[in-house]
C-alpha cells in the first residue's frame, strides 16, 4: 500500500505539569541515559558523559518512577500505589443486607437505623451491606464517616435525578458497588453541574471505589462524567455501559481494570486517571476484559503510567486517523511518563498520536494494530520494542522517539513520511555537521517491516544495528529514500534490506559487507533477487512502490565478492514483509561489488550516486 501525503502538520506534545520542577526538555530527553551520543563534524559517532545528565537523570528517576523505556509491567506496578481492593469484594450475604426498595419518588428500606428517606433523597450513614432495587426518581447518598465498606448491591436498580449525581458516595472508609446476578441497573444524572461541583458524575465517589459483580450497569453522565472517583477506581467485573458530556471513567488516584464487559462514549477522556500531585498515583492499570472506547479526546490518558498486561482495548479517538486535522490533539493512549503495553491486544483509531508518551513508552508484548492522523507510536525521551507485534496501518510517522531501542518483537509500519524518526531532542531535525545529532537507534533483535513515503528509516543521529531484520521502503525521489542516518550506521550483525532512493551505505567500520545496486526504475510488485558470482540466489526483495536503489547487509556478502541483481524473477521463502530468502529467474538489471563503487549498469545513474558498497554516506534526506 502507497501511503498519502499527510493532509496536516505535526503537533507539539501536550507536557505534564508536575514536571516543572526540572527543566523540561532536559528532564524528558535525558531521563534514563546518563550519556548524549553526538557526531563530530568528521561524521565520527563520540560519547560524552557529563555529571549535569547524570543529576538530570537521578531527578528525573525521583519524579516519574521510571529509569527509562525497558521499566517492565513489574517495574512499574511496584513504584505504584497498591490498589484498594480485594479479591472476595463480590462476596455479600443476603441475610446482612438492608434492603431498600425504590419506588418512583420514594423508597422504603427493611432498616432505618442506618438510610433516612426524604425528598427524594436516600441516605445511608453507616457501613454495611445495602441492596437497592426497582425505579427511583431521586438521589441516593452515602455519607458514612465510621470504619468499614459500604457496599451497595444493585439488583434491577433505575436511578434518575436532575439535582446531581444519581449516586454521590459523599464520605465512606470505602465503597463497593456490586452488580446482582443476572440484574440490569442504570444511573442517569443531572444535566449541568456548577464549576465547584464537588460530585460531577452519574456514579461520583469521594472515597476508594470498587465495582464488581455480574450483572450491567448502564451509565449516563449528561452532566459532566459518568463513573468519577477522587480516589482510586477498580473495576473488576460486570457489563459496564458508559456514556457522558466529558470523560467516561474517571479515577483521580488511579484507574484499574482486572475484567469486565465495559463500553465508553465519551466527549471527553475515555478513561482517565488524573493526580498531579503524587508520583505513585495518577495511573492506568488494565489486565483483563473488553474494553471499547470512542472519545473525544484521549483514549486512555494518564497523568503518569498506562499499563496493559492483557484485556482486549479498542479505541477510536477524536474520531479515528482519518478526522486528523492541524487542531486535532486526540490520542488514543496519552501516559506522561511511560507506557507500557506487556499484553493483551489494544487497536487504536486516532486522530493525534496512536501511542504517545511525555517520557518513555516500552512495547514488551501486546499486540496493537494502530491508525494515527500522526504518530503511530511516540515518545518523548525513549521508545523500546521488546516484544509483541505492532501493525501501523496509517500514520505521519510512524515509531518516533530521541531514543529507539529494539531488542525483539515485530512492527510493520506504514507512515505518509517517515516509518522509523529518530527525532534530535524537541522534535526537530538535526543540521549535518554541527554535532547536534543525538538521536539514537539501536537494534538487537527483532523484526521491522517499513514503509515510509518520507524515509523508511531517518535517524537524526546514530545508528547501531548488532542484530534483528529490517525491510525498509522508501520513495524514490525528492530526496528522501529508504534509510538515512546523519551519525552514520553500523550493522554488526542481522540484516539490512532497503529499497528505494539511493540507500544509505553502513560504515566502513561495520563488521557485515554491504553491497548496494542503483539501476532504472522497476515498478511496485517486482522481485529483485540478489544473486552471487556463482549465481547462487543470496535473497529477494519484492518492491512495494517504484524503486531504482537497493541495499543489501548481512554475514552472506563477502567483502570483494561480486554481486548481481536480478528483476522480475520469483521471490524465495518470506522472512520480513516481503524480504525473502532465495529466489529464481529474473533478469540482470545492475552488478556490484562488495567493498568497492556500487551497480556498474543500469540507467538510473549506475555508480556515480550509490556512495561506497561497505563503507562511506549516502546523500542527506529525513527532516531537514
Amino acid at each position: 500500500m502507497t501511503p498519502s501525503s499527510p493532509s496536516h502538520t505535526p503537533r507539539p506534545p501536550k507536557w505534564r505539569g508536575w514536571l516543572v520542577a526540572m527543566p523540561l526538555a532536559a528532564a524528558l530527553t535525558l531521563a534514563g541515559c546518563s550519556t548524549v551520543a553526538s557526531v563530530s563534524a568528521s561524521g565520527t559517532s563520540t560519547r560524552q558523559s557529563t555529571e549535569t545528565d547524570t543529576a538530570q537523570t537521578e531527578t528525573a528517576s525521583q519524579l516519574t518512577g521510571a529509569t527509562d523505556a525497558t521499566a517492565t509491567a513489574a517495574d512499574v506496578r511496584a513504584g505504584n500505589q497498591e490498589s484498594h481492593d480485594a479479591d472476595d469484594d463480590a462476596e455479600w450475604s443476603e441475610a446482612d443486607a438492608v434492603t431498600i426498595s425504590l419506588d418512583g419518588g420514594t423508597a422504603t428500606a427493611s432498616d432505618t437505623s442506618a438510610v433516612s428517606v426524604e425528598d427524594g433523597l436516600v441516605t445511608i450513614s453507616a457501613a454495611g451491606t445495602y441492596v437497592l432495587s426497582g425505579d427511583y426518581t431521586g438521589q441516593v447518598v452515602v455519607d458514612s464517616s465510621g470504619e468499614g465498606k459500604v457496599v451497595l448491591v444493585l439488583d434491577g436498580a433505575s436511578i434518575t435525578t436532575d439535582a446531581g449525581a444519581a449516586i454521590d458516595v459523599q464520605a465512606a472508609d470505602e465503597a463497593v458497588a456490586i452488580l446482582a446476578d443476572g440484574s440490569t441497573n442504570s444511573l442517569s444524572d443531572a444535566s449541568s453541574y456548577t464549576e465547584d461541583a464537588e460530585a460531577n458524575a452519574a456514579l461520583y465517589s469521594a472515597a476508594d471505589l470498587t465495582i464488581t459483580g455480574t450483572g450491567a450497569l448502564q451509565v449516563s453522565g449528561n452532566g459532566n462524567d459518568g463513573i468519577a472517583s477522587a480516589d482510586g477506581l477498580v473495576i473488576q467485573s460486570g457489563a459496564i455501559t458508559v456514556t457522558a458530556v466529558d470523560d467516561g471513567i474517571r479515577g483521580k488516584d488511579y484507574v484499574i481494570v482486572r475484567d469486565g464487559d465495559i463500553t465508553v462514549d465519551a466527549g471527553g477522556d475515555g478513561i482517565k486517571s488524573d493526580n498531579e500531585e503524587d508520583t505513585d498515583r495518577g495511573y492506568v492499570d488494565i489486565s483483563g476484559g473488553t474494553i471499547g472506547i470512542v472519545s473525544g479526546d484521549e483514549g486512555i490518558d494518564a497523568f503518569t503510567d498506562v499499563v496493559t498486561t492483557g484485556g482486549e482495548v479498542t479505541i477510536v479517538a477524536g474520531g479515528g486517523a482519518d478526522a486528523a486535522s492541524d487542531t486535532a490533539s486526540a490520542k488514543g493512549i496519552a501516559a506522561g511518563v511511560i507506557a507500557v503495553l506487556e499484553g493483551g491486544t489494544v487497536d487504536i483509531y486516532a486522530a493525534d498520536d496512536g501511542v504517545h508518551s511525555d517520557s518513555y513508552v516500552h512495547l514488551a508484548g501486546a499486540a496493537l494494530t494502530l491508525a494515527a492522523g500522526d504518530d503511530g507510536v511516540h515518545a518523548e525521551a525513549q521508545l523500546v520494542l521488546s516484544a509483541g507485534d505492532v501493525t501501523i496501518t496509517d500514520s505521519y510517522e510512524g515509531l518516533e522517539s530521541v531514543s529507539i531501542t529494539v531488542t525483539g518483537g515485530s512492527a510493520d509500519v506504514t507512515a505518509s513520511d517517515d516509518a522509523v524518526n529518530g527525532s534530535a531532542p524537541g522534535g526537530g531535525a538535526s543540521e549535518p555537521g554541527t554535532g547536534s545529532t543525538t538521536a539514537e537507534f539501536t537494534m538487537s533483535g527483532g523484526e521491522l517491516v517499513l514503509l515510509g513515503g518520507g524515509d523508511g528509516i531517518d535517524i537524526n543521529g546514530t545508528w547501531t544495528q548488532t542484530g534483528g531484520t529490517i525491510a525498509a521502503s522508501g520513495p524514490n525521489a525528492g530526496g528522501d529514500g529508504a534509510i538515512d542516518a546523519d551519525g552514520g550506521i553500523d550493522v554488526s550483525g542481522g540484516v539490512l534490506v532497503a529499497a528505494g532512493g539511493t540507500p544509505e551505505v553502513p560504515e566502513e567500520s561495520s563488521e557485515l559487507d554491504s553491497v548496494q545496486f542503483t539501476f532504472d526504475a522497476v515498478s511496485a510488485g517486482t522481485v529483485l533477487t540478489v544473486v552471487d558470482a556463482d549465481g547462487n540466489a543470496v535473497a529477494s526483495f519484492t518492491t512495494v512502490q517504484s524503486t531504482s536503489g537497493f541495499l543489501f547487509t548481512s554475514a552472506d556478502i563477502v567483502d570483494g565478492e561480486s554481486y548481481s541483481l536480478l528483476s522480475g524473477g520469483s521471490a524465495g521463502e518470506a522472512i520480513a514483509g516481503t524480504y525473502a530468502a532465495g529466489g529464481s529467474g529474473g533478469t540482470a538489471v545492475a552488478t556490484a561489488t562488495a567493498g568497492e563503487l556500487t551497480s556498474t549498469m543500469g540507467g538510473a545513474g549506475g555508480g556515480a550516486g550509490g556512495g561506497m558498497a561497505g563503507g562511506g554516506m549516502g546523500g542527506p534526506g529525513g527532516d531537514r
